[in-house]
């Protein structure tokens, strides 16, 4: 398959590396552009691929196209592109709040499109993204990204009007994790223990807790349950995050980025 990137800043760079780690493409088969001549250098650096003069020679020499631009230059770019579109080509954009009917006006209403909202996490492997067919996008479309995302992490397909849901809860869910993350370094701190080892102990027992709702299944309540002894230390901590409100605080920032989210697609 051969995959071409239009833009290739971090996230271009990181879903290139997982395509070839995985073995889904070869970097001969992999092609990028951007109007940053540096960040062109970094993508072929980090990624053996080649790098072309722009959007049109990405579409000759690709089939699958990662939009990967600045939601401001998208205009511009498809307005590029829509002369060299053709039937073959799949569509996959990851700029933040530009809806599908917005692509289908710049490339028309035949093009296959596919949006998708991921996270940081790709960059190391371990992103949750989200995508939603538009235009032409067949079935078989939503298969081949979900095959392509999950190579940096988990992919799932939802309707569009859920993306701005999913901006708010894993889109900018990394940030609020880095600061439990902190704040639990620092509650080590408090109580005695070095900073580095305080913040490893913290993101290794985030990491830990996240594989264990993954691979058992099992509702995060019940693995809760599993480490609160009756009058044990779990349920003191646990009594303390209650008072402190931190469900409530962690569901407010889900709701607040959401509708923000929401703000910025009207725009």
């Amino acid at each position: 398959m051969r995959i071409g990137f239009v833009g290739a800043g971090q996230m271009a760079t990181a879903l290139a590396r997982g395509f070839i780690a995985a073995g889904v493409a070869t970097p001969d088969l992999v092609v990028a552009c951007d109007v940053s001549l540096e960040a062109g250098r970094r993508f072929t650096e980090q990624t053996g691929a080649a790098t072309g003069a722009n959007g049109a020679d990405v579409l000759a020499r690709a089939e699958v196209i990662f939009l990967a631009v600045k939601p401001q230059h998208m205009s511009g770019v498809l307005s590029d592109l829509r002369p060299h579109l053709k039937p073959e080509h799949l569509i996959v954009s990851i700029a933040a709040g530009v809806s599908l009917a917005k692509m289908m006006d710049g490339l028309g209403a035949t093009a296959r499109l596919i949006r998708v909202m991921p996270n940081t996490p790709c960059l190391v492997g371990s992103g949750a993204s989200a995508f939603a067919r538009g235009g032409a996008a067949s079935p078989q479309d939503g298969e081949l990204v979900r095959g392509l995302l999950s190579t940096v992490g988990l992919a799932v397909e939802v309707p569009e009007k859920l993306l701005d849901a999913v901006t708010g809860l894993s889109g900018s869910g990394p940030a609020y994790v880095y600061q439990i993350i902190e704040a639990l370094s620092d509650g080590g701190v408090r109580v005695g223990l070095p900073r580095d080892i305080a913040t490893k102990l913290a993101a290794q027992t985030l990491l830990g807790a996240a594989q264990m709702v993954l691979t058992t299944g099992q509702h995060p309540g019940a693995l809760k349950d599993a480490v609160t002894s009756p009058g044990g230390t779990t349920i003191a901590g646990l009594h303390a995050l209650e008072q402190g409100g931190l469900r409530g605080i962690l569901m407010n920032a889900v709701q607040a980025a959401t509708e923000r989210s929401q703000q910025l697609g009207q725009s």
